[in-house]
């Protein structure tokens, strides 16, 4: 396998556990949570205090993941719950709850550039070739979430509530559903696993309060692709996320910037249901 697959591979990963916060809160909520950039900047942050602390760098994704459950849990009762009759008003609530969020940041920690420790540096060989130890890691974390998501939503009590509260929320409250514990819940999954995710993206990159909006971008593209689908999103990761490798290697890495978000818009100005498989 040439670095070239492993790059197209685990770049799609990486786009995949990047994207899935979104994609849970929007599947369940019908929210787009525009906070989810500054969440993955959080997760970030997490990861350089937890490393600055001088605890274990594995620590920082299950402590970004803890602290952007509980915060979620938070906001969701504070400031989007009384809005979900709005929703308009709800997106809008998360678009400024992401500026402010990032101006916190930047007052708590300055804008300049920041470094977290890596829990793994180095390579590992891979047949004739060595490649990123951490990519690996990483990528094989996104397949763990996949699969992980896909057995919360059908192999569990949740799942079953979730997917009936997707389907027919009326109804699911007429069945004795919790239609706003299960909202809870989601908006706390969803902002814990964009933490987490930021946590585990910094040390192939660095740290600055507008880390998480490129991410953003991107994740925002793939969910609208994949139609809120696990099998779809990883799809849509694969192919894309393999189209920016190709054209950054071959062409410029400026336009490889933008390949997400101009063959998201083709597909869907071609194909309104995108990618969907489901």
């Amino acid at each position: 396998m040439t670095i070239l697959a492993l790059d197209i591979v685990t770049t799609a990963l990486i786009l995949f556990v990047v994207a899935a916060g979104l994609m849970v809160i929007l599947g369940v909520m019908k929210l787009i949570n525009f906070a989810h950039g500054a969440f993955l900047t959080v997760g970030g942050y997490t990861a350089m205090v937890v490393t600055d602390a001088g605890l274990s760098p594995w620590l920082a994704a299950p402590a970004a993941l803890a602290f952007g459950f509980g915060a979620g849990l938070l906001i969701e009762r504070v400031i989007v719950r009384p809005l979900y009759d709005r929703p308009l008003d709800a997106i809008l609530a998360t678009w400024g709850l992401g500026i402010v969020i990032t101006q916190l940041i930047t007052l708590g920690f300055g804008r300049e550039v920041q470094f977290a420790a890596s829990p793994m540096t180095g390579t590992l060989p891979l047949g004739d070739t060595e490649y990123s130890a951490w990519r690996l890691v990483v990528s094989g974390v996104a397949l763990a979430v996949g699969a992980g998501l896909t057995a919360l939503l059908y192999l569990t009590r949740f799942g079953l509530n979730a997917r009936a509260v997707i389907m027919n929320e009326p109804l699911a409250r007429g069945l004795g559903i919790d239609s706003g514990r299960v909202r809870a819940t989601t908006f706390g999954l969803g902002a814990g696993l964009a933490c987490a995710a930021g946590a585990l993206i910094t040390p192939l990159l660095s740290v600055d309060p507008n880390m998480g909006l490129p991410w953003l971008v991107n994740s925002f593209m793939l969910v609208l692709v994949s139609g809120v689908s696990i099998p779809s999103l990883m799809l849509a990761s694969l192919l894309l996320g393999g189209a920016q490798v190709l054209v950054s290697s071959f062409v410029s890495p400026i336009l490889g910037g933008m390949t997400i978000v101009v063959l998201a818009a083709a597909l869907l100005r071609i194909n309104p249901k995108g990618l969907s498989l489901g």
